[in-house]
């Protein structure tokens, strides 16, 4: 399940992808703009900063932008970056595999291999979605109209 972190982490994104290039700004304008909490976004697109998807700059002229063309971010990255693993539990991660206490047998435990597969839709989603093509979600055309033309 995406954490409020990660929505509001997705919005924020989305705010700095329609700035105009060269453009920053600043965390109180992106929180207000998003309905935010200023102390939790701070932390929020630090993250981000530190995951290499965001720059910034401080003082007159400063604050935050895309590091990178929101064609170049995937919403994937967005998510595991602010929220970790997409596997809706942790024995169906790929990169944070932690065995259930109560499985004999993860190979053959059919809540895993459902799980799994869980994960692999979602990561099928979100790792092909740019930050540009999230902007369009929600508009006439469904988002994985979007998603084939990639």
């Amino acid at each position: 399940m995406l954490t409020k972190k990660g929505k509001y982490g997705l919005k924020a994104m989305a705010d700095l992808a329609q700035l105009a290039p060269g453009e920053t700004a600043f965390v109180s304008e992106i929180a207000a703009r998003n309905n935010i909490p200023k102390k939790f976004l701070d932390t929020i697109l630090l993250e981000l900063r530190n995951g290499g998807m965001l720059r910034s700059k401080k003082g007159p002229g400063g604050g935050y932008a895309l590091s990178k063309p929101a064609s170049e971010i995937y919403v994937g990255q967005i998510v595991r970056t602010l929220d970790g693993p997409l596997a809706p539990i942790r024995c169906a991660s790929r990169t944070a595999f932690e065995a259930c206490e109560d499985c004999a047998d993860p190979e053959s435990c059919r809540v895993r291999n459902s799980m799994s597969q869980v994960r692999d839709a979602i990561a099928n989603v979100l790792d092909k979605m740019t930050l540009d093509q999230f902007l369009s979600c929600g508009n006439d055309e469904p988002a994985d109209a979007n998603i084939e033309r990639a």
